[in-house]
């Protein structure tokens, strides 16, 4: 499950697990307005990965 956080400075960060992954943003979830064309993040090396089309956040729980 993946769930989002906002962090003091005001940045969404969504927290996914490994059974989230290959992570891609958008999220299937998303409003169809927010959509950009689809991109699959590498977060598994690193642990968090940032969209390059919205700036989306992510971290990886696990």
């Amino acid at each position: 499950m993946s769930q989002a956080n906002t962090q003091s400075f005001g940045r969404e960060v969504v927290k996914v697990s490994r059974n989230d992954l290959p992570l891609s943003c958008p999220r299937t979830r998303e409003a169809v307005a927010s959509m950009h064309p689809k991109v699959f993040l590498p977060i598994e090396k690193t642990g968090s990965a940032v969209c390059p089309y919205c700036g989306a956040h992510y971290q990886l729980t696990d």
